[in-house]
C-alpha cells in the first residue's frame, strides 16, 4: 500500500503551488517534510482501508482550503511549480557514493564493446532459430544477467523510495528534455523553453547546477550527449542547431536549418558521433556532420497521419532473450507504441500499445537501460496526467509496473542513469525531479 502514500504526496504536491506564493522556500521545505513523513508512515503497517480514508479526507480538506485544482493543461497549472528551490536534497547521499569496483579509469562505469554485443546477438539468433516462436532463448549471458538481478520481478526492480532531489532553475518554462550523461550515475542536463541548457551534478553533496549554456534566442527543444560526454548538440525553435563543449560551456558551432524551420529533435548517430540526426517542423529529417556543418536530407516517415511524433527510442533488442530491433514511439494518440523492425529494409510492425494520456504535449519515453539484466523488459514514459508510468512490454495483461506521482504539470521526459539507481523526470512547469530507487 505504499502507492496510497505516494498518491497522498501527489495531492500535496499539486496543492503546494497555492501555498505562500511569496515564500517559495517554505513550499520546498513543506513538500520535503511531507515526503519524509509519508515514507515513515508507509512502514508503520496501517490498515489499507485507513490509508484510503486518509487520502480521501486529505483531498477534501485541501479542496476546501484552496479551492478546486486547475486542469493539468491550464495556464495556471503550467505557471506554478510545486517546489522552487533547486538546492534541496530530499534524501541521503550515502547510497550513491561510487563503487570503485564498478568504475573505469575516468570514473564512469565500464561498458561492453559494440563487437561483443554483435557477437552475442549472433549467438542468440542461432539458438533462437531452433526454438518455438515466443520462447525464451536460454543463453549463458541471459542466465548470468538474471542471477545479477536476483531473479526478482520488474515491480520489485522498479520500486522507488521517493524524491531524491528537485531542480527548478527553469521554473515557469517547460523542460522538454532531461538526460543523464552516458555511463554516468550523477551527471545530468536539461533544456528549457527559456532558451538555455543546464548541466547538473548530484555528487558530491549538495547537488548543484554546474553551468548554464546560453545562446539560443528561443526555446531549446532537444539536446543530446556525445558518446564520450564531451560534446552536446542542441536544437531550438530559433531554427538553429548548436554544438557545445560540456567542460566549459563554449558554443563550438552554430548551424542554421536549411528550411529555416523550427528544429524539434536531435540525436547523435551511435556509430559515428561526427554525424547528428535532426528533425524540423516541416516534417524533414537531416543528417548533419558536426565537424563540417554539412546537412543532408533523409527520408520523411509518417507513423500516423495528423498526429505529431514527439519521441522515438530505438533498441537493437528488447531483452537479451529477444532478437528483434524495436522502436518506442509517442505520437499524441493517448498511447505509447512499441514497434518491431521486421526486416533489413526497416519495415515496422506494431507489437503492442500502452494507455497513457497524451493528446497535445511533446511527451517522451525510454527503454530501461538495464533491461537485459531483468526477467522481462520495461519501458518508462511521461504522461499528461502528471505521472511517470512504467510498463512491462512482455506482460500480456496488466502491463503497468509502477506509477510515480509528484509533478504538478504534464510530465514531458524521463531519463535513467546508467545503473538505474536514479530516474529523472521533467515537466511543463519547469521542474525536474530526481527519484531514488529502493535499495534491495
Amino acid at each position: 500500500m505504499a502507492a496510497v502514500w505516494q498518491q497522498v504526496l501527489a495531492v500535496d504536491a499539486r496543492y503546494n503551488a497555492y501555498r505562500t506564493p511569496t515564500f517559495p522556500q517554505f513550499r520546498t521545505q513543506y513538500i520535503r517534510r511531507r515526503s519524509q513523513l509519508l515514507r515513515e508512515n508507509a512502514k508503520a503497517g496501517h490498515p489499507p482501508a485507513l490509508r484510503r480514508q486518509y487520502l480521501r479526507l486529505r483531498g477534501q480538506l485541501l479542496g476546501q482550503r484552496y479551492g478546486p485544482l486547475s486542469e493539468p493543461g491550464s495556464a495556471r497549472a503550467y505557471s506554478n511549480s510545486i517546489v522552487r528551490s533547486s538546492r534541496t536534497t530530499l534524501d541521503r547521499m550515502e547510497d550513491f557514493e561510487d563503487d570503485p569496483r564498478a568504475l573505469g579509469a575516468r570514473g564512469h562505469r565500464r561498458s561492453v564493446s559494440r563487437g561483443s554485443y554483435q557477437l552475442q546477438a549472433q549467438m542468440n539468433r542461432a539458438v533462437y532459430e531452433d526454438r518455438p516462436p515466443g520462447s525464451v532463448v536460454p543463453t549463458s549471458a541471459a542466465e548470468a544477467s538474471r542471477a545479477m538481478a536476483g531473479d526478482t520481478s520488474l515491480s520489485e526492480n522498479y520500486a522507488f523510495a521517493g524524491m531524491y532531489h528537485v531542480f527548478d532553475q527553469h521554473v515557469d518554462e517547460a523542460v522538454p528534455r532531461v538526460r543523464f550523461a552516458n555511463d554516468d550515475r550523477h551527471r545530468l542536463a536539461c533544456c528549457s523553453l527559456d532558451g538555455s541548457i543546464s548541466l547538473c551534478q548530484l555528487v558530491p553533496a549538495p547537488p548543484t547546477v554546474l553551468r548554464v549554456l546560453r545562446g539560443h534566442t528561443r526555446g531549446v527543444s532537444d539536446f543530446a550527449w556525445s558518446l564520450s560526454n564531451d560534446i552536446l548538440v542542441s536544437t531550438s525553435l530559433d531554427a538553429t542547431m548548436r554544438i557545445w563543449a560540456s567542460e566549459d560551456g563554449r558554443c563550438i558551432r552554430e548551424i542554421p536549418d536549411p528550411d529555416s524551420a523550427e528544429l524539434l529533435c536531435c540525436t547523435f548517430q551511435p556509430v559515428n558521433n561526427n554525424l547528428t540526426v535532426v528533425g524540423n517542423a516541416k516534417h524533414n529529417v537531416h543528417v548533419m556532420n558536426i565537424s563540417t556543418g554539412k546537412l543532408t536530407k533523409a527520408k520523411r516517415l509518417v507513423v500516423h497521419e495528423g498526429s505529431p511524433v514527439t519521441s522515438i527510442s530505438a533498441r537493437s533488442w528488447v531483452s537479451r532473450e529477444a532478437r528483434d530491433p524495436s522502436l518506442l514511439i509517442n505520437a499524441c494518440l493517448n498511447k505509447l507504441l512499441l514497434y518491431r523492425v521486421v526486416d533489413n529494409e526497416g519495415t515496422l510492425q506494431l507489437k503492442r500499445s500502452f494507455p497513457i494520456e497524451q493528446s497535445s504535449h511533446p511527451v517522451r519515453s525510454i527503454f530501461c537501460p538495464l533491461m537485459s539484466f531483468r526477467q522481462g523488459a520495461c519501458v518508462v514514459t511521461g504522461s499528461e496526467d502528471m505521472c511517470v508510468h512504467f510498463f512491462d512490454v512482455e506482460r500480456a495483461a496488466k502491463a503497468a509496473v509502477n506509477k510515480l506521482q509528484g509533478h504538478s504539470a504534464p510530465v514531458l521526459d524521463v531519463s535513467f542513469n546508467c545503473d538505474e539507481s536514479l530516474l529523472a523526470s521533467s515537466d511543463a512547469s519547469g521542474m525536474v525531479i530526481v527519484w531514488r530507487r529502493e535499495q534491495k
